[in-house]
């Protein structure tokens, strides 16, 4: 729900500061102009920034200035409803900084669920053979994708979930071993390793390992823009040396699994205490790993009620 606007300064660095002026509420992303270190209202010559603003200047009068950095190509913006800092950083991939590995497309999602839903699929690995174990030329459509025009193909996956210890409390793992069999028949040029490490709660570092295609990552982002919406992106950056196609198919067929999981997302019902059984063990460790996450003022879902009171 809050409204931000991001600029470049003239030396290259990157602000990103409540959108609305304080003295006649212009929003500063529409129609603003940067001027040197500064950023400038489009109905006046009000200057912003930290840079700017002296000791003269009353708080009030002040615009918010969120905590923020660049790296792997994306502007990222620490948010905490209590206005705690960051408590960590995130970690740069060596193969984006140094240009081994390229961007080569990315991809974007509205999803109609709480936030917890996406990251939680990665502990919930029963739902891999069923959801993602058909063939991806039966599409995203959950109608279709059990047809028997398809049934030749499988995928079969092994997933770990595991949460990091200190100092890295704040990310999980997940290792994916994928294969796939045709008329039964193992074919090994689809074998693929993913490892994916979580970074906090919305932030998501896939790397894939192929024997023959190379090496590449895909970064997913998740930005609440809504208690019950979500906007994930998905940014692929694959070995330079590699022909665009290779990254560009695995990108789509993530794509296609992920739509999968968002028609699932978008008809489901968050449930805060689920009944669990003894092989959704995994899920109860996320969810206590997610709870770091949430602080005494954090939005809440509202609890559906038992019985007929309304």
């Amino acid at each position: 729900g809050e409204q931000l606007a991001a600029f470049r300064t003239q030396d290259g660095q990157a602000y990103v500061v409540d959108a609305y002026c304080p003295h006649l509420g212009a929003n500063l992303a529409a129609g603003g102009r940067v001027v040197g270190k500064c950023v400038l209202s489009a109905l006046e010559m009000w200057l912003l920034t930290d840079s700017f603003l002296s000791s003269a200047v009353p708080d009030f009068a002040r615009v918010r200035t969120w905590p923020s950095c660049e790296v792997n190509g994306m502007l990222l913006v620490w948010y905490h409803c209590e206005g705690v800092g960051p408590t960590w950083a995130v970690p740069e991939q060596r193969e984006i900084a140094t240009k081994e590995w390229v961007f080569r497309g990315q991809t974007e999602h509205l999803v109609d669920a709480h936030i917890q839903e996406i990251p939680e699929n990665a502990a919930d690995t029963a739902h891999l053979a069923f959801l993602h174990g058909p063939a991806i030329l039966g599409g995203s459509d959950l109608r279709y994708t059990r047809s028997k025009l398809w049934d030749f193909m499988k995928h079969i996956w092994k997933a770990e979930w595991w949460p990091e210890p200190e100092p890295n409390k704040h990310c999980s793992r997940l290792l994916v071993q994928h294969t796939a069999t045709i008329f039964g028949k193992h074919i090994s040029l689809m074998d693929l390793t993913v490892s994916a490490r979580q970074v906090g709660p919305g932030l998501v570092f896939l790397i894939f390992e192929h024997a023959f295609l190379g090496h590449g990552i895909i970064l997913q982002t998740v930005t609440p823009l809504e208690p019950l919406l979500q906007n994930v992106v998905h940014k692929i950056y694959y070995q330079k040396n590699m022909p665009a196609i290779i990254p560009k198919f695995i990108l789509r067929a993530e794509c296609i699994q992920f739509e999968r999981d968002i028609t699932i997302w978008n008809n489901k019902q968050y449930l805060p205490k689920p009944l669990l059984v003894r092989e959704d063990s995994s899920i109860q460790r996320h969810r206590r790993w997610y709870a770091q996450f949430y602080s005494e003022k954090s939005t809440r879902v509202l609890a559906q009620k038992e019985g007929l009171d309304w």
